[in-house]
């Protein structure tokens, strides 16, 4: 599958996948989109609590880098697994410039660790963050009450509409504790049903640059 790379608005690069017409980050800002969707409705509401996390389409490494930098910051205790059935290439890891971007220049050697660790086995990255990469489809995903929050980063509705089905919700459901969150970028009609009939309440809040709102779903 041909994927190149393109700049986001915040001078962030996203990839683009010409054949799904699909963007692995929003064109209004990739790292702006992180940060709003993940940490800010995510990450926050754990408050500082040492937390499991399962991110479903790793992808570039972008949500996972940029928790390990808030984990610096705080100190929280991360245990991040994320699940991705077509990994990025090195090659392609090589053109990204989030370290850059993020004004983190002394922690290149950790973001290239994301694209150069073994899948399935846990790496720590720092004695507060842990990650286990799994190249797993999310359709095989069969967790039971392990995490305590789910960055949910699959491809688009128009593009996918299986990955946010009520059957790939249910397993997300399941694979949170009780009390987990999962929180996601989309805020579609039939997205929130879909949770909803997995068993989350959900709720809406403002979304990230270029989106006006997204979800934020919560287990028991």
């Amino acid at each position: 599958m041909k994927r190149e790379i393109v700049i986001t608005n915040d001078g962030s690069v996203t990839i683009y996948v010409p054949d799904m017409d699909e963007n692995y980050h929003s064109r209004y800002g990739a790292i702006q989109e992180a940060y709003h969707v993940f940490i800010k409705n995510g990450l926050a509401l754990t408050e500082g609590k040492p937390v499991s996390i399962l991110e479903i389409g790793f992808g570039t490494g972008l949500n996972c880098f940029i928790t390990y930098l808030e984990t610096l910051k705080t100190g929280q205790e991360v245990d991040y697994t994320g699940v991705e059935a077509y990994p990025v290439l090195q090659e392609e890891a090589l053109q990204l410039n989030y370290v850059s971007q993020l004004n983190a220049n002394d922690r290149q050697e950790v973001f290239n660790t994301l694209h150069s660790a073994d899948w399935g086995v846990p790496v720590k990255l720092s004695e507060k963050f842990t990650l286990t990469k799994r190249q797993q489809r999310f359709e095989d995903i069969n967790d039971k009450s392990v995490f305590d929050l789910i960055y949910f980063d699959a491809f688009g509705y128009p593009t996918q509409p299986e990955l946010w089905s009520e059957e790939i919700f249910a397993k997300m459901y399941t694979a949170l504790k009780d009390k987990g969150i999962l929180v996601t970028y989309a805020c579609r009609t039939v997205i929130k049903k879909a949770m909803q009939s997995a068993g989350f309440s959900v709720k809406k809040v403002q979304g990230p640059p270029g989106k006006r709102e997204m979800l934020i779903a919560f287990k028991g």
